[in-house]
């Protein structure tokens, strides 16, 4: 999906207008650690910046990912991080819970996110924040939890200041886009074509 400063400006200011946040959670500074996957010596490090409302990195996610995982990370040859790049409020509020799972749940309850965007995204007449909470439910966190998660503006902000730190050093302009040894590409591409653009492996 194509990107806009305007859409980034939006999140901003729909995140200010959020105003009044329900208490930060303890684990703060966990849920802004890397989220990854693989060997943190693997000699290929794969930056995906993508977003939970984007079916382009749902097709990623669904099509290529399992064969990235198979023959490039379970081996020790690729290293996957992940990199949160809401282009809606949806999207941004399920990046926080995202975030607010143990690290380890995370990549579990995104590729659930992106499995299920029809349900929880794009269905019509839906309550978006509620669809969210029965996947987080799934995952093991309790309802307090949830509303914490989605009130915390401080979490909401460090996610967008990332985002547009992300945008202003590496020029994203659409998700899902990939930098690779510090060269980016963008597009939603198949197993071979994703092999293309790595290093030797």
């Amino acid at each position: 999906m194509t990107l806009t400063r305007r859409s980034i400006l939006s999140l901003a200011s729909g995140a200010a207008a959020a105003g009044i946040a329900g208490p930060a959670l303890a684990q703060s500074d966990q849920r802004k650690t890397e989220r990854s996957l693989g060997d943190p010596a693997a000699k290929i490090v794969v930056h995906e910046y993508f977003s939970l409302t984007c079916t382009h990195c749902a097709a990623f996610a669904r099509g290529t990912m399992p064969s990235v995982e198979k023959d490039l990370i379970t081996p020790g040859k690729l290293r996957f991080v992940y990199h949160d790049f809401p282009l809606d409020q949806v999207a941004l509020t399920a990046a926080m819970v995202a975030r607010t799972l143990p690290p380890a749940q995370y990549h579990p309850f995104v590729n659930a996110l992106l499995a299920n965007q029809d349900r929880w995204a794009f269905a019509r007449g839906i309550n978006t924040t509620e669809e969210i909470w029965k996947l987080a439910a799934l995952a093991g966190m309790s309802r307090a939890t949830f509303d914490q998660a989605v009130a915390d503006t401080d979490l909401r902000n460090w996610i967008l200041q990332q985002q547009q730190a992300d945008q202003t050093k590496w020029k994203i302009d659409s998700t899902p886009s990939f930098v690779i040894n510090g060269q980016k590409h963008s597009g939603e591409m198949g197993y071979e074509a994703f092999l293309k653009v790595l290093p030797a492996v």
